[in-house]
Order: structure tokens, then C-alpha cells, then sequence
């Protein structure tokens, strides 16, 4: 009985939306790149997924925190990338958006 009235009340929720009139403008957000070596690597591995919004986003990290950042996105996320480039990865970005420490 509970679930009827919760799937009712959720389809008539919809009903209730009100339509934007007039023109609706999606602001843009220019992220400051740094660029520098590895950068093409970046391109290639990071950005085919994601902005690089999501990176700068993040602040100033460790080396640590990058390189568990690059190891999630092979582990949780499937990135197909080789050891080399998983270094290039983590240099770039703790050079650029790190903290200037390791740990």
C-alpha cells in the first residue's frame, strides 16, 4: 500500500514543473591550464573523460594524493594507461597542483 502511494505521489510530483520561458544561458567556466611537460599526456589520458575543471578543483595536493588519484581512476574507473605514463601523469600534476609535498 505504501509503495502505490509513494509511486503516485512521485508521478504526480511532475506535473507540478513549471516550464522556463525566455532563453536560458549555461555560464562558462575557462579553467586556467598550466601547460608544461606531459601535458600531451594529460590530454590523452585525463581529459578524454573529464574537464580539467575536475583537476583543478581538486587544490593543491601532495605527490601522494596524485598519485592515489591516478591509481583510482585505473582501479575504480578502468583508465587503460601504462607506467610511464601514469608517472608523467602524477609529475605534471604535483608540479603544477601540488603542494610541494610528498606525503
Amino acid at each position: 500500500m505504501y509503495k502505490f502511494l509513494f509511486l503516485a505521489l512521485i508521478s504526480l510530483t511532475s506535473l507540478n514543473a513549471e516550464e522556463v520561458k525566455g532563453e536560458m544561458a549555461v555560464p562558462y567556466i575557462a579553467y586556467e591550464i598550466k601547460m608544461g611537460e606531459h601535458f600531451d599526456t594529460i590530454q590523452a589520458q585525463c581529459l578524454m573523460c573529464h574537464s580539467f575543471g575536475y583537476i583543478i578543483n581538486q587544490g593543491p595536493q601532495s605527490k601522494a594524493f596524485w598519485e592515489g588519484k591516478v591509481k583510482k581512476m585505473e582501479d575504480a574507473f578502468g583508465m587503460d594507461i601504462s607506467k610511464d605514463d601514469a608517472t608523467s601523469v602524477v609529475d605534471y600534476l604535483f608540479k603544477h597542483y601540488g603542494n610541494d609535498q610528498v606525503k
